[in-house]
């Protein structure tokens, strides 16, 4: 009998269990349930549409109206589901809203292959395509069937079976809110400008309703109500601000909205482990607590050779031996020129005096100005024309480059490992790059990049506004509106580094701006850029977007440095770049119309570029520099002489 009442107990527990897994499940099956109803409502609005453009005359300028409307009401659709598609498939969602026809750039963790073509569809091409003036069907259609065809990769149990678990809702979730700061208000893929404010409403509003069906379904992982209660007074807010997206207050939006409830967002992720198996975070750090935070994403090791240490003493060792590199011509074939001799620390780390810094023979000068160092760990490829995977690669090419500091790599290390002190920190380090068997040009090259790279460690007063620590001047907040809205700007320069790595952060963007051989826009610059190293139609001309941080310190600008002042740049960008300018080149990215800013907006967009110059603390240059064996060294200058 006392047997018989412990089986039947068992099997009580047992069936409360199986009973608690079934309303589990139905719970979790609900929330599945709504993602595929809205997938495929989506999907057929997409096969609707391709009727729709089968049925039209495309020389009818009312059938064309239509089409447009039509275009409009499925962006629509897509916007209510945008939170799940940019983030469970990338890759698709390029074929669905895809921003270029073509993209040749890799990912970071793509970039050691070659760079392959990636074609884009959608929505924002087919809008685009219908304002040409003789578009035809068969191309339209092409855009629209691609996006139909790829929506249905999202009903997919290798991506379904993401929604039975927390993990996947708080990383969409994080990507969403990143994209807030960045490109939903800034008309980088809405290709009609008066509908981006309505069109983040109706993304907003939808994104409530996951949250709702979130929580229903994960009560162990919700969503909490400080959470709730912030995201609904960023709806209020979004609600009273002008539907015209240059009257949007995107200062305030980012600030007091999307920087808050990202932080929040960021802790959850860390209290609820949330894993994650995407290739999209690969860059991105949990541990940051704002999207204004110099440790949000990370795109180069500054450490190299040493970046397993953590030691602060040890580092700061290593960066003191870097420092006295950075500024010894010892790197230099002659001994006359150093690091510092381009990137002078106290300009900012770069060559402010001269349009391009003087070439290694003292005669010519070299075709590229020399670009700040700082914050060039924000970027997945390093130059202008991303040549380069690594700061350390880069380091190793000038010293060795003929017309930078005309080196080699045996002659180099003799004469470092020839002063006694670079000899014995060397060996010290060694201990530390077990992998390493002797001392290398890249244990040289790391101590550079670890002393230079210290000071891209610094804030800004728009970081420290952003960030509730500060404020900043009504004009700088006007300019950054500009900047985000009506000057175009924010579609190439991202926060938080305002450069071409946007969110998710795991590659550099490169544009074609047209940037002519000097002011008189004669003729275009002859340097090829990105085309040098990836040769295609749409990478001619093309240079890796670059920072806006400190632009106010590091003129002149450009690659050729043609520019001398940020108001010559603006007025460069408000014509419409080397084509607006009459400059004829068939693949500029920019667009080629006017903006026409006017004198106060031209103003307070240098007043908001002012506002992202960071307070570095610089260091007093080295007294001495350590002495060789080999006397004739021993006459080098701090610096460089040139």
């Amino acid at each position: 009998m006392k047997r018989n009442k412990v089986f039947i107990t068992v099997i009580f527990f047992i069936s409360l269990c199986l009973l608690f897994s079934f309303n589990k499940q139905q719970v979790n099956s609900a929330y599945n349930d709504e993602y595929k109803k809205q997938i495929k409502s989506f999907s057929v609005s997409l096969q609707e549409l391709g009727l729709e453009i089968k049925r039209s005359n495309l020389q009818d300028p009312k059938s064309k109206e239509a089409l447009v409307s039509k275009i409009k009401n499925t962006r629509i659709g897509l916007k209510q589901i945008d939170f799940w598609l940019r983030y469970l498939e990338p890759l698709s969602y390029k074929k669905i809203n895809g921003p270029l026809p073509v993209e040749w750039e890799t990912e970071v963790f793509e970039k050691f292959e070659k760079p392959y073509r990636r074609e884009g569809a959608g929505l924002t091409l087919a809008e685009l395509y219908l304002s040409e003036e003789s578009p035809i069907k068969d191309s339209l259609l092409h855009l629209i069937e691609n996006a139909e065809l790829v929506s249905k990769i999202y009903l997919n149990d290798s991506i379904t079976k993401q929604l039975n678990e927390h993990h996947h809702f708080y990383l969409c979730n994080r990507l969403f809110l990143l994209n807030l700061a960045t490109i939903y208000t800034t008309g980088f893929e809405c290709p009609n400008t008066n509908e981006v404010i309505n069109e983040l409403m109706i993304m907003l509003e939808a994104v409530k309703s996951v949250y709702l069906a979130y929580n229903t379904s994960f009560t162990d992982y919700s969503v909490p109500n400080e959470y709730i209660l912030l995201y609904n007074q960023t709806i209020d807010f979004v609600k009273q601000q002008p539907k015209d997206f240059e009257n949007f207050d995107h200062f305030e939006f980012i600030k007091s909205y999307v920087n808050p409830l990202f932080s929040i967002n960021q802790n959850l992720i860390r209290e609820f482990k949330v894993s994650s198996k995407s290739n999209l975070d690969y860059s991105l750090n949990k541990n940051a607590a704002s999207i204004f935070s110099k440790n949000l994403y990370f795109a180069q090791n500054t450490k190299g050779l040493f970046k397993r240490i953590n030691d602060q003493k040890i580092l700061n060792e290593i960066e003191q031996i870097g420092k006295l590199l950075f500024y010894d011509p010892i790197l230099s074939a002659n001994n006359l020129r150093s690091c510092a001799s381009c990137h002078q620390p106290k300009n900012f780390f770069t060559d402010t005096v001269a349009q391009t810094s003087l070439n290694y023979n003292r005669k010519d000068y070299l075709t590229r100005n020399s670009p700040t160092l700082l914050n060039a760990n924000y970027n997945h490829l390093i130059m202008l024309d991303g040549k380069h995977l690594g700061l350390q690669e880069q380091a190793t090419a000038v010293m060795t480059n003929p017309i930078e500091m005309g080196s080699n790599e045996n002659e180099l290390l003799k004469k470092v490992l020839s002063c006694n002190d670079y000899k014995k920190a060397f060996e010290s380090f060694l201990k530390l790059t077990p992998e390493e068997n002797k001392i290398s040009l890249e244990h040289i090259c790391s101590v550079l990049t670890m002393y230079y790279g210290k000071f891209s460690r610094y804030y800004s007063p728009f970081d420290l506004a952003m960030n509730n620590n500060n404020n900043v001047s009504a004009s700088v907040k006007k300019g950054y509106n500009v900047f985000m809205s009506k000057a175009q700007c924010g579609t190439c320069h991202f926060a938080p580094q305002f450069n071409g790595v946007k969110p998710p952060y795991i590659g550099s963007e490169f544009e074609v701006l047209g940037v002519p051989e000097d002011t008189t826009y004669i003729s275009l610059s002859d340097d090829l850029g990105r085309y040098q190293i990836n040769p295609a139609t749409e990478t001619k001309n093309a240079f890796r977007t670059g920072t806006i941080r400190n632009s106010a310190k590091t003129m002149p600008y450009m690659h050729n440095g043609v520019f001398k002042t940020l108001e010559e740049v603006i007025n460069f960008y408000d014509a419409g770049g080397g084509a607006g300018h009459g400059l004829q080149l068939a693949n500029q990215t920019l667009s080629g119309d006017s903006l026409h800013l006017t004198v106060e907006e031209k103003k307070n967009l240098v007043e908001f570029m002012k506002s992202l110059t960071e307070d570095i603390v610089f260091e007093e240059k080295p007294l001495l520099l350590p002495t060789s064996k080999i006397k004739a060294l021993n006459k080098r200058k701090v610096g460089g002489e040139y």
